[in-house]
């Protein structure tokens, strides 16, 4: 097995699915995305996900999907994988994408259940075996039916993992048991990741091996230490930090994932708040909720969180610092 396959079948933790700014005039913000690549890795993330639902992919020309791989692999410097999202509806497109990807760069790369048109599970096995045929790169599967109107069955997934090159599952269905079903199918070396932030804690106490989130990209410490509390046995405090996970990640989904996430990130002084259309930027009320909900945050949990929203004294930042090292928050 390559280096680069090692690392996919290791991967655990935390990994942000990283929006895409986008500057005033609607072009990639590459210093902006840069800076979020970076800030990330130092915040402990494992991997950087590019290119997906979060960075609103459907939206994205060719060239500029090429453009944020070449900047995220720049980025991580080897340091972190950068799996690349490469998904469609159709079969053709889905190669052409992956492709690309592994053209730039990227180390692995995330493929989505066909949206729309509602294959059956032999049709989406047929695809991803397909997707999987022509590429040297690990293949991690994207199930979230919310979005797509179509689900991966458990004994298709199964079948999957016996295919060449396909290494792991994101799973947005919710279904906290699903680890439970899926191992004894799967072995160990298959990846089986959260994709959804509300029920991560459940997934990983299920035997999920991380999650690819949200909401990591405000609190990566939170989600951190929270994975880590879990690992440590630490109950009480993984179920501690999970409820204020919670609360930060029900605020970024009020309205149509990532509009509020890129507001959030834009308080916090890190990229504009700026969405292709047919997303629209938020409602006031959503705003005013994300606001107050981040300088609540950012003033119990400052050293946890991704950047600040003014006016927090470094007195109180290093007493923050210190509660969570004595393992008070």
């Amino acid at each position: 097995m390559s280096l680069i396959g090692r690392h996919i079948v290791k991967l655990t933790g935390y990994a942000p699915a990283l929006p895409t700014p986008f500057d005033e005039d609607d072009r990639i913000d590459g210093d902006a995305f840069e800076r979020l690549c970076e800030l990330q890795i130092k915040g402990g993330a494992t991997a950087l996900v590019v290119c997906g639902t979060t960075g609103e992919a459907p939206n994205l020309l060719p060239r500029e999907h090429g453009t944020l791989i070449d900047i995220a692999v720049g980025a991580a410097r080897g340091r972190v994988p950068v799996i690349a999202g490469a998904g469609s509806n159709a079969t053709e497109h889905a190669i052409e994408l992956t492709k690309d990807a592994e053209a730039h760069g990227a180390d692995a790369i995330l493929s989505v259940v066909p949206y729309y048109n509602r294959p059956t599970q032999e049709g989406l096995f047929a695809h991803f075996r397909a997707v999987a045929a022509l590429t040297g790169l690990p293949v991690i599967l994207y199930d979230v039916p919310s979005r797509t109107g179509c689900a991966l069955a458990d004994e298709t997934i199964a079948r999957l993992a016996e295919v060449a090159h396909i290494a792991g599952l994101k799973d947005g269905s919710g279904d906290m048991t699903r680890p439970i079903r899926l191992r004894p199918k799967v072995g160990t070396d298959f990846r089986l990741l959260s994709g959804d932030d509300t029920t991560a804690l459940g997934f990983l106490a299920n035997g999920g091996d991380g999650c690819i989130s949200v909401t990591s990209n405000v609190a990566p410490g939170l989600c951190r230490n929270m994975y880590f509390a879990w690992k440590l046995a630490q109950s009480a405090r993984a179920l501690r930090l999970s409820r204020v996970i919670g609360q930060l990640t029900a605020a970024l989904f009020l309205e149509s994932n990532p509009a509020p996430l890129k507001y959030a990130l834009s308080l916090l002084g890190l990229t504009t708040p700026h969405v292709r259309l047919p997303l629209v930027e938020l409602s006031p009320h959503v705003k005013t909720e994300i606001h107050d909900l981040l300088v609540r945050l950012c003033d119990e949990y400052s050293p946890s969180m991704i950047g600040q929203i003014g006016g927090f004294s470094r007195e109180r930042q290093s007493a923050t610092a210190l509660c969570v090292e004595r393992d008070l928050i």
